[in-house]
């Protein structure tokens, strides 16, 4: 290539470079202008080339900037241990109004000498890099990132009120489902407590015969009566009171009224098991046949008239869990398999171990759920009970709580044979699974 056609390549390449080139003499006069900076500034090379460049551009910030072209102008031979160590190798950078838009143009300046044979500085050539449209990605960028963080923000709104709106429903249906065993429970309670006032009442009445007896005895010690005449008259008394039936009936009654308030005690205590009301609602260790026993104890009422119960308890451990989520579980797959008994059932309870989880199966020997029903008895609302006897929601609640534990449900059901549904929850919750159902 000869010298020539080096000089076209390199006037080539300096006109064609998306990058503005001008270059300066040490009277500010512009001696190179590329396309670019022709392009952008709105000035050709014909209109520009000999003329100062602060009398074309009064709006650049002449003092500071002809400070900073005339350092390049003097500078000498210097030994510097890098390029970028060179002092004329500074950036300059500043915007300016995009003609028409609210935006801002930003650029970015370097300074380079052009030397003689001499080494002296005959031009500065001055490279323009213009990053506005890097500059308005960046805007947008960090608008979008706003935006998502905005959004992200209204999605742990909507994830809390949805968790709300979970918890009341869990609520809900434990309140309805306590309604619907109000009366047994009352019923369970009421029996021992009938009993109990009974006997209070005959109680009264040995006691009063007791007492009149003791009276009777001090009146006549106290006529100066001889001790035989005492015991006469107590002997005859007794008789009168029926004393030895009395005596044998006071420690029967006595028996049966401890009996009594501790069926009753027994009751107010399930109650409390099964509703933990004493405890917060957070991950605790469990024997679950203690749950299991609880609240078999206060669906009492549900079951017995139907169904005869089976408990198939197998070895389990304690299990990390939320007791009394896992209570409203268990009630609402007894009260099902109840309910799925027209008379003379059995209702089976058994759990056991599978590797790292415990499980828990409710069998009846009840009416069945149908294919097309067994596909949708985890919808909410879903029932096929009469209107007004069920809320539809007590196996989708049963469901989000098992899922809530990390877990799952299965179900197996044959029409006129009954129906099997086993719980899965895992023994130990993991980090993942704590942190997740907590938030």
């Amino acid at each position: 290539m000869s010298s020539g056609e080096s000089l076209e390549l390199l006037d080539f390449v300096v006109d064609h470079l998306e990058v503005g080139i001008f270059g300066v003499d040490a009277g500010m006069r512009v001696v190179l202008w590329n396309r670019f900076m022709a392009t952008h500034s709105g000035h050709s090379a014909d209109k520009v080339l000999g003329h100062k460049l602060f009398e074309l551009f009064p709006e650049l910030p002449a003092k500071w900037l002809e400070k900073k072209i005339h350092n390049v102008f003097v500078l000498k031979n210097y030994a510097f241990t890098s390029w970028e160590q060179r002092p004329y190798l500074f950036r300059f950078r500043h915007s300016r109004p995009v003609t028409g838009g609210v935006d801002a143009m930003q650029q970015s300046c370097t300074f380079l000498p052009v030397k003689d044979c001499a080494d002296d500085v005959q031009y500065v050539c001055v490279t323009l890099f213009d990053y506005t449209d890097t500059a308005l990605f960046q805007q947008r960028l960090v608008r979008a990132i706003d935006e998502l963080g905005r959004e992200k923000e209204e999605q742990r709104r909507l994830i809390a009120k949805l968790e709300e709106a979970q918890g009341q429903l869990l609520q809900s249906e434990k309140l309805a489902s306590i309604g619907q065993l109000a009366a047994g429970v009352a019923h369970e309670i009421n029996n021992p407590v009938g009993f109990v006032h009974s006997n209070l009442g005959t109680l009264e009445n040995y006691v009063r015969d007791l007492l009149r007896l003791a009276e009777a005895c001090d009146e006549t010690a106290a006529n100066g009566a001889t001790p035989a005449a005492i015991l006469e008259s107590v002997a005859t008394l007794k008789r009168e009171v029926d004393f030895t039936f009395m005596k044998d009936d006071i420690r029967c009654l006595l028996t049966e009224s401890k009996e009594g308030l501790e069926r009753v005690k027994k009751i107010v205590q399930d109650l409390k098991d099964f509703s933990h009301v004493d405890n917060k609602q957070e991950w605790q260790w469990t024997d679950l046949h203690k749950c299991l026993d609880s609240t078999l104890n206060v669906v009492a009422n549900e079951i017995k008239y139907k169904a005869q119960v089976v408990k198939n308890y197998g070895a389990l451990p304690q299990v990390e869990c939320m007791p009394s989520q896992l209570n409203q579980v268990f009630m609402n797959l007894l009260v099902n398999a109840a309910h799925a008994i027209d008379k003379n059932g059995v209702i089976t309870v058994s759990t056991g171990i599978s590797e790292r989880w415990a499980w828990i199966a409710v069998n009846d020997t009840g009416s069945g759920i149908s294919a097309e029903n067994l596909k949708r008895i985890f919808d909410p609302f879903f029932t096929t009970k009469p209107v007004g006897e069920g809320t539809g929601l007590g196996l989708s609640v049963s469901y989000s709580i098992i899922a809530n534990h990390g877990g799952r449900i299965e179900v197996d059901s044959e029409l006129g044979k009954g129906t099997t549904f086993r719980v899965y929850v895992p023994i130990e919750q993991t980090k993942a699974e704590a942190v997740a159902s907590a938030a």
